[in-house]
Parts: C-alpha cells; structure tokens; sequence
C-alpha cells in the first residue's frame, strides 16, 4: 500500500499550533522534528556523545518539521484539502512569522519502508502506576505487578506515546476492576480496548472507520493473546452497535464526541463509565455542556500538555451520578 508523506516546514514556536490543527481535522498520528529539544538533550552531556546514535546528529542543525501519513486514494486527498484550508488560517492567524514558512513537502512511500523508519525511535514507554507498553520487536522484563501491553501499530494510531492515549490508559487503570464488557470507539491499533483485557475486563469490542486499524488491532490482540476476547470490526462509531458496555471508549477528535455524545446513553450500561479523550483542554467546556444535555456529567478529568481526558457517568433521576 502506498501512503502520501506530508512533511510541514515551520519552527520551535509553531509546532504546538500546528499539531493542534492537524489533530482538529482527524490526524492523530505525526512525527515532530525539533532541533531545539535535541539541543536539549545534549545539554550537559557532551562528555557522552559518543552513546548518541549517529543517525541523530543530522537532527542538531534539521530543520524543524512535522511529518504525516496519509493513505493515497479519495480519502486521502479529501484529509490533504481540508489540511490546506487549516494550514492557509494557521498563516493569517501568524502575522508576525513566529511560525515559519508552513509550507510542506509531498511526497510518496510504501508502507514497508513507513513501518521500518521509525522503529528505533520507539521504546518501552510507562504509563500511569503499572502499565507498560512495548514494541512487539523489543525485548522487556516486567517488574512484580506491572501490566505489559505489546504493541505493533503498523499504521494504526495509538502507542501510548502520545497523551491523550496515555491519559486514557490512566483512567482505564482506576476504573477497571474485573469483569467489564468494553467497547472502544475509534479503536487504532487497539490499544485501549487490549490495555483493558489486559487489566481483567472480559470481553472488548474495537471499532475503527479505518480497515488498516482493523487488521493492525486484531495482530496486537493475538500479540498480548487476549484474542479470544477482542473483536475488532470495521465501522462508524455506535453505527450497528447493539446491547450495552460498561466501559466504552473514544480517543478520537472533540468534533466527533460532540456527535457521538447524544448516543450514549443507549449504548452504556448502568453504573457503567465513558472515557473520552482528544480533547483540547480549551475545548472541555463545550464536551461537558453536550454531556449535560446528554444527562450525563464528568466525574474527573486529568490534563496533560493541553490535552484532556475525562471519566464521564451517567446521571440517574435525583441528578446524581453513578
């Protein structure tokens, strides 16, 4: 399969901007390129320059660049359009320059050579008390009451590297408790739906729009061997999703949980919780009023580097949640 690489030229002061539009039309996963934080990272080391990967010199004087995939075809041309319009505001909205040229490099790669590029980048990442998350290539030794989750994304969003992923996992890690009938909405590599087998829930259903997501789901349940639990299938949201879950989750884009919201309360169960993440923490106000309108409230939220999740439960009749 052949995949458009869209490499965005900007500086240090426009990254976060730029990161946050991408993730506002639907582009969850990217690569950053920053020399100001390998500069950083070689403060105070110089005596140990030599533990430093060759590879990784040319980043101390690259320039600074975001880069994203996205797949050849009607779909993807369609996400590539509405990324013009949102790059065309971010430059008005940049009068003084801060942010660079933001102009970007197009061009094309096989998925082989996507998947091979940037796997020595990615390592054993902790998250939250116990978790640990892994690449199916590395080798990891748990240590006494650590959940490893085994990992092999493909082209499917969802490491546990990038926080609104990791902040679900923290919440999935306070409010499992054995048992549960899980649903993940907006699966990617299934991550949260496995983490949640992983923590003794029972049975997990995984939904993606993306047929990629869906196969590279489906490997990493049979990776962490929990695929007599896991179902993963092509779909819409709660779109032919029947009986109710609960636990359901949806780390995706504030835009598309204000239109999942209304659906809710069909689909989980009572007492049951709904974990949404993608959300930019400016944004939280508006998510809750939907979930208000919805008869639903936020029991926590937990916030990092401008992104937010929330623990969402349904309101019963005195207005008190569950």
């Amino acid at each position: 399969m052949t995949w458009m690489q869209v490499e965005v030229l900007t500086l240090s002061a426009g990254i976060d901007p730029l990161c946050a539009a991408l993730e506002e039309i639907g582009v969850t996963g990217f690569v950053i390129n920053d020399p100001a934080d390998f500069e950083q990272f070689l403060a105070g080391k110089q005596s140990k320059w030599d533990f430093v990967d060759e590879s990784l010199r040319t980043l101390q004087s690259g320039q600074c660049s975001v880069t994203f995939y996205l797949p050849e075809g009607e779909c993807g041309q369609e996400q590539l359009a509405k990324f013009d319009e949102a790059l065309a505001r971010l430059k008005e909205l940049d009068e003084s320059g801060q942010w660079g040229v933001l102009s970007y490099r197009l061009s094309h790669i096989e998925e082989e050579s996507w998947q091979d590029s940037w796997k020595q980048f990615w390592h054993c990442t902790r998250v939250g008390e116990r978790l640990v998350v892994c690449p199916g290539w590395e080798e990891y030794l748990p240590a006494c009451g650590e959940t490893v989750i085994r990992l092999d994304p493909g082209m499917a969003f969802g490491t546990g590297t990038h926080e609104t992923t990791r902040l679900c996992m923290e919440l999935a890690e306070k409010i499992i408790i054995g048992g549960e009938r899980v649903l993940d909405l907006g699966c990617g590599s299934g991550i949260l739906a496995i983490t949640a087998l992983l923590l003794g829930a029972d049975n997990a259903l995984g939904v993606d729009i993306d047929e990629v997501a869906v196969h590279a789901a489906g490997e990493n349940a049979a990776l962490n061997d929990v695929s007599s639990r896991a179902f993963f299938r092509k779909g819409n949201l709660t779109d032919n999703i029947d009986g109710s879950y609960n636990i359901i989750f949806s780390n995706i884009v504030a835009d598309v949980i204000l239109a999942l919201i209304p659906d809710i309360p069909r689909v989980l169960a009572p007492g049951g919780a709904l974990v949404v993440s993608g959300i930019l923490s400016e944004r939280v106000g508006e998510i809750n009023a939907a979930l208000e309108a919805a008869g639903l409230r936020i029991k926590a939220t937990i916030e990092d580097s401008g992104w937010a999740a929330l623990e969402v439960r349904i309101e019963d009749s005195r207005g008190v949640g569950g």
